[in-house]
């Protein structure tokens, strides 16, 4: 259950937001002054705070101040009657999440309360991988994650983490859905000099794009109907941190020219304003997209790309890196079943063994998703076949479909990407026979693959057996 402190010398405001919280799920505590404040924050953590800004001890910004100064990550609302633009800025610039102007409307108090909550989740929930720094939480500690496995593909990431991660240059995150991009991205953070600074997640693809200018630059009071307050969007408030834009490929066109100003320049105007603001933050981007395609097709800024892709980590789909699946199962057994409070230890071994051949189109989350569901259904402590429908017999037929066509579109990438190479030879006057030289390598492979057995290959191979052997004599008179 997360945890709220509210701290305001208003009793009656007190009582309210707490039973407006509780109702919520919260847990809620209260202080009616900072100095109280202050103390019960040294003896106990919380989730988030709200603060009211007139107090008569200590206000607002003087509590908050001091929390900045003990390093304290916990996200500060700031609450108040007086709603100036002068005191939205001086909160934000030391530290604030947001600001809450007195009364409040309900819808408004939600909204900044839950993404409040999210953003003190992502700081917070350590994400480790193996053989990584000490300053990793172990394996039990509460609110870490870790990333698993030991596949080559996969060291080579770690190994990319480890060097990158205090170099203080943009990241671009590549790979299929549900193959732990944001995870990669909250590693680089905890292990980064940005640690104690904040982090804020942004789906590109999820924002409408009207909206979308908006939360990442924020507005100014009157830029628009309904702009009533000055609106501080995420790139200011993650001054001094990191900011990861995940499904960067969705943005669109104008947004990509006014965010590379802002990372050439370190500065950007808010929606209906004049003044320049100025912000460093570190910029992590991630698409399952190929950018490098969106660009050549006119859809993705070129300067933005390059911008971005100071530093590229491509991330391997699991069906490249079987060899970790069963760690995956295990990670997952595990802590599914301390979170759900269940009993399940083991999976019935005839289960792993379809996991290996599965092709896993969802990647590691429809692996997360799957074992999370079977541990709910399970009712003693080993899960078995019953608990996966999605690996029945009658399913086979589809899952060789899914294979066929997986393979075909990797087939179909690695030829793009070399023959090009081959045509720029070609120009160059280094002529080779594209055509025989990839016959060629299939009839050789497809003998191998057979024994030499010239009935089995022209099957595989889809062609007569005539067919084959005059081509074989075509190999041999070259």
């Amino acid at each position: 259950m997360e945890k709220i402190l509210l701290i305001d010398d208003d009793e009656g405001l007190i009582h309210f937001l707490g039973r407006f919280f509780q109702r919520k799920g919260y847990e809620v505590s209260a202080c009616l002054s900072g100095r109280d404040a202050l103390e019960q924050i040294e003896r106990e953590s919380f989730d988030l705070i709200l603060l009211d800004y007139k107090m008569p001890d200590l206000n607002g910004i003087d509590i908050l101040i001091k929390l900045k100064k003990s390093q304290i990550k916990t996200p500060v609302i700031i609450m108040t009657a007086y709603g100036t633009t002068e005191l939205a800025i001086e909160a934000m610039k030391r530290g604030a999440y947001d600001y809450l102007i007195k009364p409040f409307e309900r819808k408004e108090l939600s909204r900044v309360v839950s993404e409040a909550l999210i953003v003190n989740r992502q700081m917070k929930e350590m994400v480790s991988f193996p053989d990584s720094s000490s300053r990793v939480l172990p394996d039990s500690a509460k609110g870490s994650l870790q990333i698993i496995g030991n596949s080559k593909k996969m060291q080579e990431v770690y190994k990319l983490i480890g060097q990158i991660a205090e170099k203080d240059v943009p990241v671009l995150i590549t790979g299929e859905s549900g193959t732990g991009k944001e995870l990669v991205a909250r590693a680089i953070y905890h292990h980064s000099g940005r640690s104690q600074k904040p982090f804020i997640a942004i789906n590109c693809a999820a924002i409408p794009d009207n909206l979308f200018e908006s939360e990442l630059f924020g507005y100014e009071r009157g830029a628009f109907t309904g702009a009533e307050r000055t609106y501080i969007g995420k790139l200011e408030r993650c001054d001094g941190g990191t900011c990861f834009l995940d499904e960067i490929g969705d943005l669109s066109f104008p947004l990509q020219a006014k965010l590379l100003r802002m990372l050439q320049e370190g500065e950007f105007e808010r929606l209906g304003g004049s003044g320049t603001i100025k912000v460093n933050v570190r910029m992590l981007a991630a698409s399952n997209k190929d950018l490098k395609k969106e660009v050549e097709e006119g859809t993705f800024r070129e300067d933005l790309y390059w911008r971005l892709k100071v530093i590229a980590i491509d991330l391997p789909p699991l069906r490249e890196r079987t060899e970790d699946i069963n760690a995956l199962v295990d990670y997952f057994l595990s802590r599914f079943s301390a979170e759900y409070q269940k009993s399940v230890h083991y999976i019935a071994e005839n289960m792993r063994k379809k996991f290996s051949s599965y092709s896993w189109p969802g990647n590691v989350r429809e692996l997360e998703n799957c074992i999370r569901r079977a541990i709910l259904l399970c009712t003693g402590d080993i899960i078995s076949e019953e608990q996966f429908g999605f690996l029945e017999p009658k399913d086979e037929h589809h899952l060789q479909s899914l294979n066929r066509d997986q393979l075909l579109v990797r087939l179909r990438d690695k030829l793009e990407d070399i023959v090009p190479e081959i045509l720029r030879l070609s120009k160059e006057g280094i002529h080779a026979n594209i055509i025989d030289m990839v016959e060629e390598t299939l009839i050789i492979k497809a003998l191998e693959e057979c024994g030499n057995n010239q009935v089995k290959a022209a099957k595989i191979l889809g062609i007569s057996r005539n067919t084959l052997r005059h081509r074989l004599k075509k190999i041999a008179d070259k």
